[in-house]
């Protein structure tokens, strides 16, 4: 980065003009070619085709410069010998780490809120310590129509088909989202496993939409005979996105009253008669 700002200012070497020039004071020197090493940086992001001595103009002008006093400055170090442009250069790269480091606290700190809002925000829309299903009558204990919203939908549970169960061919869960006119939309399948206790866990990501989250716990892949299925820890949590959350959260602030009750009644004194 260094080097390619001494080469941009580096024709101040070959300027020959006798006239008169104003000498920038260090300080603003730096400011100048810390604005010209962002206007590079984006130049060069956004692939910009331009003039690279026009480009520079209206950053020398905002400081009340113009190309040729940068000419004449720059080749004036070479007549000081207590200054070096390195230095110059150095402030301005000084300059742009500090930034830095700020924009990426303040990054961190809107991750944070972010975070925090999610949090807030974040609810249990279904919670069922423990489901036994022992008749094919149960299994109805284990189906479940949410109606969703847009963000995340987080599904866990644990599970067991001990050896009482009859269905040698295997019972598989089937969850869904459903759409506003009825169709089906990120479906997930997958077959239990039997003889220990299986954990189970999967997320949803909804929109406008859709309408509902469906969980269908138990399907038979052979006519059903008698189960024997216990579900706990069964929960489904919302976690809103970050942007809707974090608006929730501000709109939420404006709730609070700054000033006291008191304020009031000082500044409308019938009003606290009536």
């Amino acid at each position: 980065m260094k080097k390619n700002l001494l080469l941009i200012f580096g024709l101040a070497l070959f300027a020959g003009s006798c006239a008169r020039h104003k000498i920038i004071p260090d300080g603003e020197l730096a400011q100048i070619f810390h604005d010209a090493f962002l206007t590079n940086a984006y130049v060069s992001s956004e692939s910009v085709r331009t003039d690279s001595l026009r480009l520079y103009e209206p950053i020398f002008a905002r400081y009340g410069y113009t190309t040729e006093d940068v000419y004449y400055t720059i080749g004036n170090f070479s007549k000081r010998k207590s200054a070096r442009l390195g230095d110059v250069v150095e402030r301005a790269i000084d300059m742009l780490e500090a930034e830095g480091k700020e924009y990426n606290r303040q990054v961190e700190i809107l991750d944070t809120i972010d975070n925090v809002a999610q949090r807030t925000f974040r609810r249990q829309v279904l919670s069922d310590s423990l489901i036994r299903v022992q008749t094919l009558r149960d299994t109805s204990l284990l189906n479940f129509r949410l109606d969703v919203e847009p963000g995340e939908y987080a599904v866990s549970l644990r599970y067991e088909i001990d050896s009482l169960d009859r269905n040698a061919k295997g019972i598989k869960a089937l969850l869904w989202l459903e759409r506003a006119d009825g169709s089906r939309t990120s479906v997930h399948t997958t077959i239990l496993r039997r003889g220990r206790e299986e954990r189970f866990s999967r997320r949803f990501t909804t929109d406008t939409s859709h309408r509902a989250l469906r969980i269908s716990l138990l399907n038979f892949m052979d006519p059903p005979r008698r189960p024997s299925v216990t579900v706990s820890d069964l929960k489904v949590e919302y976690i809103p996105s970050k942007t809707s959350a974090v608006e929730r959260l501000y709109e939420k602030q404006l709730d609070i009253r700054i000033f006291a009750d008191e304020f009031f009644r000082a500044a409308h004194p019938a009003d606290s008669l009536q």
